[in-house]
């Protein structure tokens, strides 16, 4: 398999040819940042066989609005110092209530606990592969 073809169960893969487009190794080095900053309930809802938006949707909750922005920072510093990734697409940084950090491949949902109950992503995506990521 040529090195920047996509894995098994994963749709995209990196423009950058230099790059190996991993999402289980994306979504460790997310784990991680998540669990260094006590992300609260963190779920890995792999969507790769439901739709062609992403491979995985990684969610999680935070109580307030610093952790979550503490959150994201510790995400994004991570995924850039051990892969040299960077997100696609970042939204809800300014208001720090729902933040989105779009890998392509991977997608952070960092929630506040009452909107991550209200959206339900989990119930809308109750299809897809569900993995727990222990906070230990």
């Amino acid at each position: 398999m040529p090195q920047n073809a996509p894995k098994k169960n994963q749709q995209f893969q990196s423009k950058n040819k230099s790059k190996i487009t991993d999402s289980k190794k994306l979504i460790e080095v997310i784990a991680q940042g998540l669990i260094e900053k006590k992300a609260e309930d963190i779920t890995v809802l792999d969507v790769h066989e439901l739709t062609t938006l992403t491979d995985c949707f990684v969610v999680c909750h935070a109580t307030t609005d610093v952790q979550i922005k503490a959150i994201a920072d510790s995400v994004v510093v991570n995924t850039k110092k051990k892969l040299d990734e960077g997100p696609w697409q970042q939204e809800g940084r300014d208001t720090r209530r729902w933040v989105i950090l779009d890998y392509v491949n991977v997608v952070v949902h960092i929630f506040r606990k009452d909107l991550r109950e209200h959206y339900a992503l989990e119930r809308i995506w109750s299809d897809a592969e569900v993995t727990k990521i222990e906070n230990n």
